[in-house]
C-alpha cells in the first residue's frame, strides 16, 4: 500500500468504518482484499454489523473463507441467519470445518433441520458430541456459553509428563489458562495454573502444586449471575462442573466478556424496550414489528393514566376531552423515541455509526416511525372514538399520534448525533432532551389541531 494510502489507515473504529466506506465508493478491490485479511475475527464481525443488509452482502466476498465460520459465529444472530438461509448443507459443511464445538453450535442453531441433520454427519465424533451436548442447555444457562474442551490430567502424574502430553497432542490453545485435575470418572480435583506447570521441578507432581478448592461454577447456573460473580471477584478463568461435581467445560476470558456485554445490551434495550435481536442497521420492518409489540404494552400504560383523568369527566365540558387524552400523544412519542435513542447511543458506542450511513439511518427511523405512527394512530383513534363518539376529537387524536411518533423517531438519531458533535455524552443527556422535545411536539401538535378543526 503506498504512502498516500498509508495516510488513510484509520486509528479508531470509526475511522476504520469511514475508510471502509472509501474503499467501497471507489470499489477498490485490492485495497478490501488487503484490509479484510488485516483485520481479526471480532474486527470484521463488528465491521459487519455496522452496514445494512445490502452493503454487507458485498462485503462477505472479502472475507477470507478460512475466517468464514469463525467470523459467522461472531456475528449477531440476525445476520448469521440471513447469511446461512441461502446456503446448501454441504456449504455450511465447509463452514463449520475446523470450528470448535462452541462455534459450530452457535452457525447451527440458525440453521434448519435438515441442514442441521446433515451437517451433523459429516461432524468428528467428538465434536458432534460436544455440540449435542451444548444444545441441551437453555440459552440462559452458563452451560451453553462455556468452552466444552478442557485440558485435564489424572492425579499423581508429573509435571514433564504433562507438558509432553500436552506438546503431543497440541492441546493449549488461545484460551487455555488452566490444567483441569480429575480423577478416573473426571471429577474435578484441583487446577493447575501453566505458570506452575513451567517453572515447578519437572519431576514434581501436579498434585503438590494444584489448586484443591478451585472456585467453580454450576452448568445450569444462570449465566447473567455467573457473570457478575465472576466480575465480583475478578476471575478471568473458572472450571464449569455439573450437580455431581463432574466437570463439563470451562469459562475462559473470551466467554466472560461475551457474557457481560450480552447482560449489558439486553439490560440497556429492555430499558427501552427493543428486542434483543435489533441492531443499528436491523431491516425497516423487521424493527417495526419488534418495536411495534413495546408500544402496544405502553400503549396500555398511557390508557390507564387518561381513564384515571377521565373519571372527572361527567363535572367538565367536551374540552376537557382533549386533557384527558394528553398523556396518549406523549406517552407514545416518548417511548418510540426511546426506542430509537437507545439503538443509536449503543451504536455511537460500538463506532457502527459514522459517514454515509448516517443518511441510511436517517431513512430507516423516519420509515419505521412512519408506519408505526400510522398503525397506532388508527388504534387510538377508534378508541378514542369508541369513548367520546366524537369524530373531530378522534381526528385531532389520531392525527397527533402519527406526527410526534413520526418526529420522536426522527428526534431518537438526531439528538445523540448532535450531542456527540458538542462532545456531550449522549447516555447522560439524550434521554432527556428527548422526553422534552416528543412532550412539546405531542403537545403542540394535539392542541394546535385541535385549536384549527375544533374551535
Amino acid at each position: 500500500m503506498d504512502s498516500m494510502r498509508d495516510e488513510e489507515k484509520y486509528t479508531n473504529t470509526e475511522e476504520q468504518l469511514l475508510y471502509l466506506q472509501k474503499l467501497l465508493d471507489e470499489e477498490d478491490t485490492a485495497a478490501l482484499n488487503e484490509l479484510f485479511n488485516e483485520l481479526d475475527i471480532l474486527a470484521i464481525a463488528r465491521t459487519l454489523e455496522s452496514f445494512p443488509a445490502k452493503t454487507r452482502d458485498l462485503l462477505w466476498e472479502y472475507i477470507p473463507e478460512t475466517l468464514l465460520g469463525e467470523v459467522l459465529a461472531e456475528v449477531d444472530e440476525d445476520i448469521r441467519a440471513d447469511y446461512i438461509e441461502d446456503l446448501s448443507a454441504s456449504d455450511v459443511e465447509q463452514i463449520v470445518k475446523g470450528l470448535d464445538a462452541q462455534e459450530v453450535a452457535e452457525v447451527l442453531d440458525v440453521a434448519d433441520e435438515e441442514i442441521k441433520t446433515t451437517v451433523y454427519a459429516s461432524l468428528d465424533q467428538e465434536i458432534r458430541a460436544q455440540v449435542e451436548n451444548l444444545y441441551t442447555y437453555e440459552e440462559d444457562m452458563v452451560g451453553r456459553y462455556m468452552d466444552p474442551e478442557t485440558v485435564n490430567v489424572k492425579q499423581g502424574v508429573s509435571l514433564e509428563a504433562v507438558q509432553r502430553y500436552i506438546r503431543i497432542h497440541h492441546l493449549l490453545d488461545d484460551d487455555s489458562q488452566q490444567v483441569m485435575i480429575t480423577d478416573k470418572d473426571k471429577r474435578l480435583l484441583g487446577t493447575l495454573t501453566l505458570i506452575d506447570l513451567v517453572k515447578q521441578p519437572q519431576e514434581s507432581t501436579v498434585d503438590e502444586f494444584m489448586d484443591d478448592a478451585p472456585y467453580t461454577l454450576n452448568d445450569q447456573m444462570k449465566v447473567s449471575d455467573a457473570a457478575a460473580l465472576l466480575r465480583s471477584k475478578e476471575l478471568p478463568f473458572v472450571p464449569v462442573c455439573n450437580s455431581d461435581g463432574l466437570l463439563v467445560g470451562q469459562l475462559n476470558a473470551a466467554d466472560v466478556l461475551e457474557i457481560t456485554q450480552d447482560d449489558a445490551d439486553m439490560t440497556l434495550k429492555h430499558m427501552s424496550g427493543v428486542s434483543d435481536e435489533e441492531e443499528v442497521f436491523t431491516p425497516i420492518l423487521r424493527s417495526a414489528k419488534s418495536r411495534g409489540i413495546w408500544l402496544g404494552i405502553n400503549l396500555l400504560t398511557a390508557f390507564l393514566a387518561a381513564f384515571v383523568i377521565g373519571q372527572f369527566e361527567a363535572v367538565l365540558d367536551q374540552i376537557v376531552a382533549l386533557a384527558i387524552l394528553m398523556p396518549v400523544v406523549a406517552s407514545m412519542g416518548g417511548i418510540a423515541g426511546s426506542q430509537t435513542l437507545t439503538v443509536v447511543i449503543r451504536g455511537l458506542a460500538l463506532g457502527q455509526i459514522a459517514g454515509n450511513n448516517k443518511q441510511w439511518l436517517y431513512n430507516k427511523e423516519m420509515w419505521v416511525g412512519m408506519s408505526n405512527g400510522l398503525v397506532w394512530a388508527l388504534v387510538v383513534g377508534g378508541i378514542s372514538y369508541l369513548w367520546f363518539s366524537d369524530p373531530l376529537i378522534t381526528l385531532v387524536i389520531t392525527l397527533a399520534i402519527f406526527i410526534n411518533m413520526s418526529l420522536a423517531n426522527l428526534s431518537g438519531v438526531l439528538i445523540p448525533l448532535v450531542l456527540k458533535r458538542l462532545q456531550i455524552d449522549p447516555a447522560l443527556s439524550g434521554a432527556v432532551i428527548l422526553t422534552t422535545v416528543t412532550d412539546v411536539v405531542g403537545f403542540l401538535s394535539f392542541l394546535g389541531l385541535a385549536t384549527l378543526i375544533i374551535l
